[in-house]
């Protein structure tokens, strides 16, 4: 009998996972609460480009058009590139539109009692004879439509850490939004609207931007080109980070080969291993400080004092990799950007005080580019609140960044944060496709746990506190491909020569075939 198979989100993930599943024969079903695919790129403020060179984000099997000849393509070409792929793979059929996943139950027979089992889902295979999945679908366009549920053999979670639920802080009474005169907004409802809509909301206005990371720096940088000196745009922000411009994105990417990551410490690594980073390791801590100089030297950092406290590579190991607008200190030169650092603030009738000025900062607009609460917006899509807690009470990571050890019969995909999000992504689909064609059985799930546990002891011994999860190192890209590689039964070595495969960087394209090798 057809295994049902259902995919929640059509994004970039469940576009992949779409596409490798149906290759292995299955017929899946994908769940859209929008009206179109494309995810985080079907909303998007109107200055917003690839942070990573397109081949480092790119489809192994599917190239970018001749027509696209920017090393970093804007939000519409990216969008386009992603329909293309969904028509070319025939992918839109299995689609359903407005249809809005409100809630996933697993449901087993009442003697069968799974916390005690010591193998995934009870078999460490894919499917179960008993279990199953009920998901629960609201129609987008109408709340009060009756909901359809679905019982499901597989369930893949695509629904994406960036988007549905904005990261607001919380204010004391009479200190929050609710005081301001004004107009507040997360930078999600600034990226839904239309660019000429955006662009009017904003034109004249006195406006500022809470937070530091991709989506404050471009919007105040697009901002303050709308409205120069006479309505300058403030930034205000906790913590400074280390940013960097789109061409040193390029020269990093190409140096990251396996000889680099002999330098960093891997989990379960054996003692040979061990010595080797310990004797190239001070090699990374050059290349930081080398950069962190460069960076000094290039951006009016100390002029206005944004040099942050933590490390270069502290902060890339994080996922923490922010590239700077062209023009983003030329904007603070003129005045038309004004910079604000600031432990905390609050709202007031006519603006924001923060904590270091008593004069308050007036203003019309407040957009705060503070997040997403991702974690939240996983658990609250689980009707049991012990799947609840699988997800909110561990730090850890999941096995291969899509398999939590204790939830059965269901990965998630997307999760797993990276700067090449897509290539990080499609191996991660690729894998799952050959689990879920049953080509190899999923370690026990004590086996599972240990794993993610090194991996968390790894990845905070580089993060310290500002480790994620989420995070896959960027330092160990290929050593995570190769675990992947291995586990399907294919030869993680993808180059020719041995000095392309210590010296040459590894992209989508050394993937491209993997799946059909023998």
């Amino acid at each position: 009998m057809q295994k049902k198979i259902a995919i929640i989100g059509a994004g970039i993930s469940g576009l992949l996972a779409c596409k490798h599943i149906l290759e292995k024969g299955f017929s899946p079903i994908v769940f859209e609460a929008r009206s179109g695919i494309g995810g985080v790129w079907s909303q998007t403020i109107e200055s917003t480009k690839l942070q990573i060179p397109k081949k480092m984000y790119q489809f192994s099997d599917f190239a970018w058009p001749p027509s696209v000849t920017e090393t970093f393509p804007d939000d519409e070409q990216v969008l386009e590139y992603i329909k293309a792929y969904a028509v070319h793979f025939n992918i839109l059929p299995r689609i359903r539109f407005n249809c809005k996943v409100t809630c996933i139950d697993y449901v087993k027979p009442v003697n069968e009692d799974f916390p005690s089992w010591d193998l995934w889902g009870g078999t460490g295979w894919p499917f179960s004879p008993t279990g199953r999945w009920n998901v629960t679908v609201q129609d987008a366009r109408d709340p009060t439509a009756p909901v359809e549920v679905y019982q499901l053999d597989f369930v893949i979670l695509c629904i994406g850490k960036y988007s549905d639920l904005p990261n607001i802080p919380d204010f004391p009474v009479n200190s929050g939004p609710e005081v301001f005169n004004g107009k507040v907004l997360h930078s999600m409802d600034y990226a839904a609207m239309a660019n000429d809509c955006a662009a009017e909301l904003v034109t004249n206005k006195r406006v500022t931007i809470i937070g530091f990371q991709k989506s404050a720096v471009d919007i105040a940088t697009e901002v303050a080109d709308r409205n120069g000196v006479d309505h300058p745009c403030t930034l205000i922000f906790r913590t400074v980070h280390w940013t960097v411009p789109d061409y040193f994105i390029a020269l990093t990417f190409k140096s990251l080969n396996r000889f680099t990551e002999f330098m960093v410490h891997k989990p379960g690594q054996g003692f040979f291993i061990w010595l080797l980073v310990i004797l190239l390791s001070p090699l990374l801590w050059i290349f930081s400080k080398l950069v962190e100089a460069y960076l000094k030297r290039k951006q009016p950092l100390k002029k206005y004092n944004m040099v942050p406290e933590h490390g270069f590579l502290k902060q890339i190991s994080s996922c923490m990799f922010t590239v700077l607008p062209a023009n983003f200190y030329d904007k603070v030169e003129e005045g038309s950007l004004v910079l604000k650092k600031s432990q905390s603030f609050n709202f007031c009738k006519n603006g924001l005080v923060i904590d270091s000025e008593e004069t308050p900062i007036a203003t019309d607009i407040v957009i705060f580019a503070t997040g997403y609460k991702g974690d939240e917006k996983l658990k609250n899509i689980f009707k049991s609140s012990c799947f609840q807690k699988c997800i909110t009470e561990s730090l850890a990571p999941f096995y291969r960044e899509c398999i939590h050890p204790q939830i059965p019969q269901l990965a998630i995909l997307g999760y797993a944060d990276s700067p090449a999000f897509l290539y990080t992504t499609e191996m991660r689909s690729k894998w799952l496709a050959h689990f879920l064609a049953g080509k190899f059985k999923l370690p026990t799930i004590g086996e599972m746990e240990a794993d993610v546990k090194k991996w968390e002891k790894c990845m905070k011994y580089y993060a310290n506190e500002s480790y994620k999860r989420s995070c896959i190192s960027l330092l160990l890209q290929i050593y995570c491909n190769d675990q992947i590689c291995k586990d399907m039964g294919f030869n993680p070595r993808r180059k020719k020569w041995l000095l392309a495969e210590l010296f040459a960087p590894y992209c989508p394209d050394d993937y491209k075939y993997l799946c059909w090798e023998m």
